[in-house]
């Protein structure tokens, strides 16, 4: 299996993961916080950190402790974000789709997109993370 294909199916389970703490964080927020956008920009932000942590680790085995690696791949969500929600709204907008299979397709091309940026860009080039060592 090549590194890329390897790579876009641990995206996929840590993208998947970060999506469950987006949305659960979401729910737990929303009633406390009151509103829609603090609960929601919060809880893509901490599903962002989350999907940093986990992405860096298993799917580009990568050191995390990389601020301009971090900051990178906080720009790339922003941008995911906006290509989700644009998706979102030119598919039900252009096509009769319900809303909620709308969405699903924005989730897919905004996967694709999240996962480029990141193995293209923010984790291109980057030297593994050592390898842990053990004392005798």
């Amino acid at each position: 299996m090549s590194v890329l294909l390897r790579q876009a199916g641990g995206y996929l389970l840590t993208g998947g993961l970060a999506a469950v703490v987006d949305i659960g964080g979401f729910h737990l927020l929303a009633p406390r916080l009151g509103g829609l956008l603090l609960p929601a920009v919060a809880s893509f932000l901490l599903a962002a950190v989350v999907n940093y942590l986990l992405t860096s680790a298993f799917v580009f085995r990568r050191d995390w402790r990389n601020p301009r690696r971090a900051a990178l791949f906080l720009l790339f969500a922003t941008v995911g974000l906006a290509v989700n929600a644009g998706s979102t709204w030119a598919l039900a907008t252009s096509l009769p789709l319900p809303p909620t299979l709308a969405k699903v397709g924005g989730v897919g091309i905004a996967f694709v997109a999240n996962f480029l940026m990141n193995a293209l860009i923010v984790f291109r080039g980057a030297e593994p993370a050592p390898a842990p060592t053990t004392q005798p």
